[in-house]
């Protein structure tokens, strides 16, 4: 709308400017003359106010009426002022018209809305270019095997439990578990992820991912706005629309702004008629304060900089919630993890191995993963997983036998494998070589379990199994403190263990054996001791600390976008995210003070500029160069909020 308007007042003020007095004074000319023309600047200066106007003039009823007088208010009073003198000039009243004033004030003013319209369109741009991920269609799968049919249906007709195929190259149309298939996919827009994720059977997908060269079949689990992508979509939302506290000082500022310049512009009418000037150049000077002094820059500084922020972090993964725990991020002294699930990987694996002399790590790890393949247990699985990440092969095992409380066997390659803990080696008889007995000690020592790999009657090998520390995790605590913050880890776990996370990962301080309902109470400790706290958790039995912490900051686990209890949720379940939230913070604040600063200062300058005070010396500003220096400002403030584009989490 803004647009339309802009290049149509152009159009009708370029007859106003150029049978005006304004220009042709400025440039000697003489505009052509026919019967009436003198009347043109009038007849299109009123086309203009009456079309350019209209915006300004129904905002201005809209903040008077809800007692929030603002810069449109500002603005109509300026154009209905420069309108009415305008008028009466031509009926006779003695002064100089101001139609070219009127006109020139009226486009720039639209030019300035259209630029700023398109600054916050810009900024809010993540919700379309999220929506624009999903697919129209999908590829429903019915009936297998040679009875197996194909056929396209609309996203919306997709229901739990249908089966897709996703080809290669197209978007994942709904979330769902990959449950045949192979391939590696493109998740960046969700998770903030650049490099394509493996996907194999039993892995979860997100709609709207970019599946790569592999196909892939994927029984539906979340259709509509129950997928990832919605959850991120509402998250997004009510981050632009929730409010902080740079938002509402700014807003006070603006509002008392109005006042200012209406008392300026008040003051200055009066001082000029009392100097024995014209009417019309005391109204010139009283529009001129009006326009230059609008808190369109002062409106525009913050909400700018916060819709910038949030579409950023939820490019990067990183999803604000609520804009006041992303301003209190960059305060922060102290953070607060949760252990499982957040510093670890919340499954158990081989975390460390010791074999005898002769015998290969990872040919004792596969031969392991083999005997354990076919075993239930979470400690058979962590051997599996371990030697897969690994990227072993594992070798097929025969006459596999499960032995309760004890251990399983089988054979391997024609080799008699056991596999065990301190029971099996009890009912056997068997006691472990020195080395494999000091390395299961200090195993124990660590809170971890140790099972044993036994063949021809011989201990061969032992692996301690538990819950792995993440890959990402000593990299986020470094970087946290190297930006001055303490870190501290709060668990369930046993003293042992809990130490033993916390000394691999330069921890400060770890609370160990704390229950869910008392961690709260240590984050409110913390608050007494004089420190501004984020908590990371999981955001189930978290979620009270999370609530009561400073910033809460909630592991998304990928999918789960929807946690309602943390200010941020982190959609990759990275800890190393937890530092780019604190950066985030502190890049935005930055750019707030620049742009508040600027837009502050603008105005103490310009105001007594506009009201004539260097009026002595020659220096006089006209309504149209106010009107540019104000539009000026504004344009300033809004491309110094888009160079927050380029900061680096």
């Amino acid at each position: 709308m803004f647009r339309d308007k802009f290049w149509w007042t152009l159009i009708l003020t370029l007859p106003t400017l150029v049978w005006g007095h304004m220009l042709q004074s400025a440039l000697d000319y003489t505009a052509p003359s026919f019967t009436g023309s003198r009347f043109l600047p009038a007849i299109f200066g009123t086309a203009v106010f009456a079309y350019g106007g209209t915006p300004f003039l129904k905002g201005a009823i809209s903040e008077i009426r809800d007692r929030l007088p603002g810069m449109m208010t500002l603005i109509s009073l300026a154009i209905s002022v420069a309108f009415v003198f305008s008028a009466a000039v031509l009926s006779g009243f003695p002064g100089m018209p101001l139609w070219e004033e009127l006109a020139t004030l009226v486009t720039i003013m639209l030019l300035g809305h259209w630029m700023e319209m398109r600054s916050i369109s810009q900024a809010q741009g993540a919700l379309g270019e999220l929506a624009k991920l999903l697919p129209v269609t999908a590829v429903r799968v019915e009936g297998q095997g040679a009875e197996e049919r194909l056929s396209e249906v609309g996203v919306d007709q997709l229901r739990d439990g249908d089966v897709v195929l996703v080809r290669p190259g197209a978007h994942v149309p709904a979330d769902g578990i990959v449950r045949v298939g192979r391939s590696r996919v493109n998740e960046a827009l969700l998770t903030g992820e650049s490099a394509p994720v493996e996907k194999v059977k039993g892995d979860q997908v997100i709609a709207g991912a970019v599946n790569g060269s592999g196909s892939l079949r994927v029984e539906v689990t979340g259709t509509g706005e129950r997928t990832a992508l919605a959850g991120i979509m509402r998250l997004v939302e009510l981050a632009q629309f929730s409010r902080s506290r740079a938002q509402a000082l700014a807003d006070r500022a603006a509002f008392w702004l109005t006042w200012v310049a209406l008392a300026a512009g008040a003051v200055t009418f009066v001082a000029w008629i009392a100097v024995g000037a014209t009417a019309a150049t005391a109204v010139e000077r009283l529009v001129t304060v009006l326009v230059i002094a609008c808190p369109h820059a002062l409106g525009l500084a913050v909400p700018l900089v916060l819709a910038i922020s949030t579409t950023l972090g939820a490019q990067s993964g990183l999803l604000v919630r609520d804009r006041r725990g992303l301003e209190d991020a960059r305060n922060l002294t102290a953070v607060v993890f949760d252990k499982t699930g957040t510093l670890t990987l919340g499954q158990h694996r081989v975390v460390a191995m010791r074999t005898v002399s002769g015998v290969d790590e990872d040919d004792a790890l596969r031969m392991a993963a083999a005997v354990e393949r076919d075993a239930e247990h979470p400690v058979a699985r962590a051997i599996v997983l371990s030697a897969t990440e690994r990227g072993l092969t594992i070798p097929p095992a025969s006459d596999f036998e499960l032995m309760p409380g004890r251990g399983v066997r089988a054979a391997v390659e024609g080799r008699p494998i056991t596999n065990g803990g301190p029971n099996l080696l009890a009912s056997l008889r068997l006691s472990p070589p020195a080395p494999l007995q000091q390395f299961a000690e200090e195993a124990a020592a660590r809170g971890e379990g140790v099972i044993y790999l036994i063949e021809d009657a011989q201990v061969r090998a032992a692996f301690a199994v538990a819950d792995a520390v993440r890959p990402e995790s000593a990299e986020a605590i470094r970087r946290l403190h190297e930006a001055g913050i303490e870190v501290l880890m709060m668990t369930g776990d046993a003293r042992a263990v809990a130490d033993a996370v916390g000394r691999e990962l330069g921890i400060d301080t770890v609370f160990a054996e704390v229950l869910p309902e008392a961690k709260a109470a240590h984050i409110e400790r913390l608050q007494r001791a004089g420190k501004r706290v984020a908590m990371v958790g999981d955001g189930v039995n978290d979620a009270p600390a999370l609530v009561t912490a400073d910033v809460g900051i909630a592991i998304g686990a990928g999918t789960d976008v929807a946690v309602e209890a943390g200010d941020v949720v982190l959609v990759r379940s990275d800890p190393r995210d937890v530092p780019r939230i604190i950066n985030l913070s502190r890049v935005s604040y930055r750019k707030m003070v620049q742009n508040l600063w600027w837009a502050a200062g603008y105005n103490i300058v310009a105001i007594p500029l506009a009201a004539g005070v260097l009026a002595p010396w020659g220096f006089v500003l006209s309504p149209a160069v106010g009107a540019v220096l104000m539009s000026l400002s504004t344009i300033i403030v809004a491309i110094n909020a888009q160079l927050l584009r380029r900061a680096k989490l």
